[in-house]
């Protein structure tokens, strides 16, 4: 199964755009911080600086998720998505655990902030950035259900509510509350652990295979069932890879049946729920059942 062009445009545009913001905002927040030092900034930086790294990553991993299926990858490339997710996991906890070591070797060693105002402008600037980028994203998201993208976005989200604290802890800071720089420092890197923590449950249930909610599959079997002539579905199994959907299950129909008409009923239940859910490539399985008509003995030929 391969991607649309219009899907593959759509990813490789918010990939892109998710580096240019990460490089643009490094390159900021790196001026602020240096002018500044803050450690609210600090924890931008870094946080910034990682976005960087996940970001080519999320640009690695979707370039090779993109692949059309092959010999050696019969279900496709696009668990490349979910392992993007992971390692993205692992930067942003290792990024909140350096952001609450400087934290709290502030509150050890207070310091005086300087360039208050400058580091607010480059905030002011960020907010701005990330809101056009997570714009961008939604859409990509909405339109493709990228697992990278969405855990992009799950993270530059996280970066939106970051940037905010760094603001008022910035503004505070330039009133005369310096101290309250490093105790927003360590509120601001609990939340980005929380986030790695989120990341890596959605990345590790696609790569566990985990199930489609139960609603969802109780809906593709109630599909396959209304299709004239089956009389009852089972066995339903799904996973995710990728932006796809793979479905397996197995539709009791009459055993009296020619292969044929069966096959076509098979492919008529494999497309109601394939239309109902884009996503699904649905393998169906065609179990004979013994009806009253099948029970009739063959008339002789004699």
């Amino acid at each position: 199964m391969t991607s649309s062009p219009e899907h593959a445009r759509l990813l490789r545009l918010a990939t892109r755009a998710s580096v240019a913001v990460a490089c643009t905002l490094i390159v900021a927040k790196a001026i602020a911080w240096w002018l500044s030092g803050s450690v609210s900034m600090l924890a931008g930086l870094t946080d910034s600086a990682l976005d960087g790294v996940t970001s080519l990553l999320n640009l690695l991993a979707v370039h090779y998720a993109l692949r059309p299926a092959d010999d050696d990858h019969r279900y496709g490339h696009g668990k490349a998505e979910s392992l993007a997710g992971m390692a993205q996991a692992l930067f942003i906890g290792g990024s909140a655990v350096l952001i609450a070591f400087q934290a709290y070797e502030r509150l050890q060693k207070p310091e005086p902030l300087g360039a208050p105002w400058l580091s607010i402008g480059v905030i002011v600037f960020s907010l701005l950035l990330t809101a056009a980028l997570l714009m961008l994203q939604h859409r990509v998201i909405r339109q493709t259900g990228s697992n990278a993208v969405r855990a992009d976005s799950l993270h530059y989200r996280s970066d939106l509510l970051l940037n905010g604290s760094i603001l008022l802890a910035l503004v505070l800071a330039g009133m005369g509350f310096a101290q309250l720089d490093a105790w927003f420092g360590l509120g601001i890197a609990a939340y980005i652990f929380w986030s790695a923590i989120q990341i890596a449950r959605e990345s590790f249930s696609v790569l566990m295979d985990e199930e489609l909610p139960t609603d969802v599959s109780q809906h593709m079997l109630e599909l396959a069932c209304s299709v004239p002539g089956v009389l009852g579905a089972h066995d339903l199994r799904t996973r995710i890879s990728g932006n796809h959907w793979f479905v397996q299950l197995h539709l009791e129909l009459p055993g009296e049946l020619t292969l044929s008409v069966a096959h076509g009923i098979s492919d008529q239940a494999a497309a109601a729920i394939h239309k109902a859910y884009p996503k699904a490539e649905v393998l169906v399985h065609a179990d004979p059942v013994k009806t009253a008509t099948s029970d009739k003995p063959l008339a002789s030929s004699s």
